[in-house]
C-alpha cells in the first residue's frame, strides 16, 4: 500500500494551502509583529518522538496554526520596519511554488537547460534595468548568477580574489589583507575566516561624517600594509550600509584598488534595488572597473528569500577558483564551452530554480510597476522624516536619501532602548537599532511590500504616545 499523497489529495490540500496563505496575509496586521514566544516554548509543544504512523493534513495544519504561527516574527507585516525587509509578493510565492513542484536541481546546463538559460537571461535584464556596466552581461566576459544571499556573493568574490592572487604569485594566506568600511556587513569578516585568512587581516577603514568609507584612509592603509610586507588583495565597497545606508565612494576606492591590483567587490544588498528608478541610479556611480557586484531582490524587490543577484566582470576568474570536475559530472555540452554550468559559480554543487520567482515578479509588475512601488517606499520614508523633524525631542542622525531613516531621542541611550522595547511590546510595529558614533540609534526601514502611508502615520502617533509616557514617567 502506497503512503504517498495522491494527486487528488494534493489538489484539495493545495487549494486549502493557498486559502491559508491568503488568510494569513489578510489578517497579518492583527498579530504582534515580533514573536512573543519564550525560548524553548515551541519545542515544548512538540512531541518528543516522530510519529510512527502518518498523520492527516488537518492535524499538521492545526499545529501550524497553534504552534508555528505564534512563534513567527511576521516579516510580511506592513508594520515591519526592522533590519532590512525580506519582502515577498503573490507572483513570487507562485513562482516559488512552481519551482518546488518541478523539483529541478540545476547544477549543470544539461540537468535542466531552462534553469540555466532563464537565469542568465533574467540577470541580463537586470543589468539593463539597474543601469549596471554592460560587462556584467552574460554575452561578454562576465555574467550573473543567483546566490542565496549577499554573504555567499561576498564569499565567492573573496575566494576568486584569493585564488587570483595566490595562483599568480608565491604568496601565503597569512600575508593577504582585505579592506572594508567600519560599517560594512559582518559577512566580509566571515568570508575571510572561511577562506582561511586570519580575521585580523581585515582592515576596517574609518568612515566620514556621512558614515561612508574614507578613500584617503583606505589608500594610506594599503600603502602602509605593503610597506609592512602584507599583500592587499580584496576590498568590499558598500552601497547602502546596514547601519545607515551610507554609500561608499566606489570610484575612488576602485582607483586605489586598480593601482595595487586588488579585487573590488561592491555590496549593494538593500540599496541596489533603488537603481530601478533612473533618478536614483547615481548610487551606482563608479561601478565601471569593479570586479564583482551584488544586490538582493529578496530584500526590496518583492521576491521572497532567498535570491541574491551576483555579477562578475570576468567569469573565468570565478570559475577557476570554484571548479572541480570529477568524471561523473563530465558532459559534452560543458566541455564544448558553449554553455554555463552554474555549479562553478557558487560554493554548493546543487542549486534550486530560483530564477522562476524572479522572472514571475519582473513579468507581473513590469519595470514601471516595480519603479512605482520603490518610489512609494521612498516617499513614505520622507514622510516619516519630515514628521519626525516636527517632534521636539527627536533628531535624525544620518543622511536618508533612500528608504532608511536613522533617528534617536535626544535624552540618551536608555530612552532609545526603552522606546525600541515598548514599541515591540505594543505589537503593531517592529524596528531595530544600531550604533552610530557610539550612540544608540533607532532605524526605521521602509520596504515591506504592503506598507502604506497609513502605517507610517499610525506609527508616528504610537511613537509620540509611547515617548510621552516615558517622558512623564
Amino acid at each position: 500500500m502506497s503512503h504517498h499523497m495522491d494527486w487528488e489529495e494534493f489538489r484539495r490540500n493545495g487549494y486549502r494551502m493557498i486559502d491559508e496563505l491568503i488568510e494569513y496575509h489578510t489578517t497579518i496586521e492583527d498579530r504582534p509583529v515580533l514573536s512573543r514566544t519564550q525560548p524553548g516554548e515551541v519545542r515544548s509543544a512538540l512531541p518528543s518522538e516522530a510519529p510512527v504512523e502518518g498523520e492527516s493534513f488537518d492535524r499538521i495544519m492545526e499545529d501550524v496554526r497553534n504552534i508555528v504561527y505564534p512563534g513567527l516574527t511576521h516579516w510580511q507585516s506592513p508594520g515591519f520596519f526592522a533590519y532590512f525587509p525580506a519582502n515577498t509578493s503573490g507572483p513570487s510565492i507562485l513562482g516559488e511554488l512552481l519551482s518546488a513542484g518541478l523539483g529541478v536541481q540545476g547544477m549543470l546546463w544539461q540537468t535542466s537547460p531552462a534553469c540555466t538559460e532563464l537565469e542568465a537571461h533574467v540577470l541580463d535584464w537586470l543589468v539593463d534595468m539597474l543601469g549596471l556596466p554592460a560587462v556584467f552581461r552574460s554575452d561578454g566576459p562576465g555574467g550573473g548568477v543567483i546566490q542565496d544571499s549577499a554573504s555567499s556573493a561576498c564569499l565567492c568574490a573573496l575566494i576568486a580574489a584569493r585564488h587570483r592572487m595566490v595562483q599568480e604569485n608565491d604568496i601565503r594566506l597569512p600575508q593577504l589583507v582585505a579592506y572594508c568600511s567600519e560599517h560594512a556587513h559582518s559577512s566580509v569578516e566571515k568570508a575571510l575566516r572561511i577562506a582561511g585568512i586570519p580575521a585580523a587581516n581585515l582592515r576596517k577603514v574609518p568612515a566620514d561624517d556621512t558614515y561612508a568609507m574614507r578613500a584617503d584612509v583606505f589608500s594610506a592603509t594599503v600603502t602602509a600594509d605593503i610597506s609592512a610586507g602584507y599583500v592587499p588583495f580584496f576590498v568590499c565597497a558598500t552601497i547602502g550600509t546596514t547601519s545607515s545606508h551610507a554609500i561608499d565612494p566606489v570610484a575612488s576606492i576602485t582607483e586605489v584598488a586598480a593601482h595595487h591590483g586588488l579585487w573590488v567587490h561592491v555590496d549593494a544588498a538593500m540599496a541596489g534595488t533603488a537603481a530601478l528608478c533612473p533618478e536614483f541610479r547615481y548610487i551606482h556611480d563608479g561601478l565601471a572597473g569593479v570586479d564583482s557586484y551584488c544586490f538582493n531582490p529578496h530584500k526590496w524587490m518583492f521576491t521572497n528569500f532567498d535570491c541574491d543577484c551576483f555579477y562578475v566582470s570576468d567569469r573565468s576568474a570565478l570559475v577557476r577558483s570554484l571548479s572541480i570536475l570529477p568524471e561523473y559530472l563530465r558532459n559534452t555540452a560543458s566541455e564544448s564551452g558553449s554553455v554555463i554550468d552554474y555549479r562553478d559559480w557558487q560554493v554548493p554543487l546543487g542549486r534550486r530554480f530560483r530564477a522562476l520567482k524572479l522572472w514571475f515578479v519582473i513579468r507581473h509588475y513590469g519595470v514601471s510597476g516595480l519603479q512605482f512601488h520603490i518610489r512609494e517606499h521612498m516617499r513614505l520614508a520622507r514622510i516619516f522624516a519630515s514628521e519626525l523633524e516636527k517632534l521636539p525631542r527627536f533628531e535624525i542622525v544620518a543622511p536618508h536619501p533612500l528608504n532608511l531613516v536613522c533617528f534617536r531621542h535626544t535624552s540618551g541611550d536608555e530612552t532609545n532602548r526603552l522606546l525600541e522595547q515598548r514599541i515591540a511590546e505594543e505589537g503593531r510595529y517592529y524596528l531595530t537599532h544600531t550604533l552610530l558614533d557610539g550612540a544608540y540609534v533607532l532605524r526605521l526601514s521602509v520596504g515591506q511590500t504592503y506598507t502604506e502611508e497609513r502605517h507610517i502615520r499610525s506609527f508616528i502617533k504610537d511613537l509620540v504616545t509611547i515617548e510621552a509616557k516615558l517622558h512623564s514617567g
